[in-house]
């Protein structure tokens, strides 16, 4: 883990960032945005996760393998944890480039609740 551990903390502290973006623009009503906020900041906690193991994906497709190989196979994360890191994705897409359909208010809300959820659980899992 000493050998990522700069990559470890800057990927936490930009989860902690975009957590935060996230619940302001969910207060403000900004469902899209808020989505993809809490999206967001679920990946960069998510792409801390593999560097605690010395595991370096180097692209976005190889966080998300390693995140179910190395975590959800096995234990460490719920399986519900994986899923809701591929809604959160699937969300984000709507949130980033729906032009009809946008995330609702409900929705919005869940986004931020599973990604404080999911920093919450990779934090303990690195300590």
């Amino acid at each position: 883990m000493a050998e990522y551990s700069n990559e470890i903390t800057a990927n936490l502290e930009r989860a902690d960032d975009s957590m935060q973006v996230a619940r302001d623009l969910l207060e403000k009503g900004h469902y899209d945005v808020a989505a993809s906020r809490a999206y967001y900041a679920a990946f960069y906690a998510a792409s801390a996760l593999p560097l605690g193991k010395n595991i370096d994906p180097s692209k976005y497709s190889g966080v998300i393998s390693a995140i179910h190989r190395e975590f959800v196979k096995t234990g460490k994360l719920a399986v519900t944890q994986g899923k809701n890191l591929n809604w959160l994705f699937k969300l984000r897409g709507v949130g980033d480039y729906g032009v009809i359909v946008h995330v609702t208010e409900g929705e919005a809300i869940r986004t931020v609740n599973v990604a404080e959820d999911f920093v919450g659980t990779v934090k303990r899992l690195l300590a």
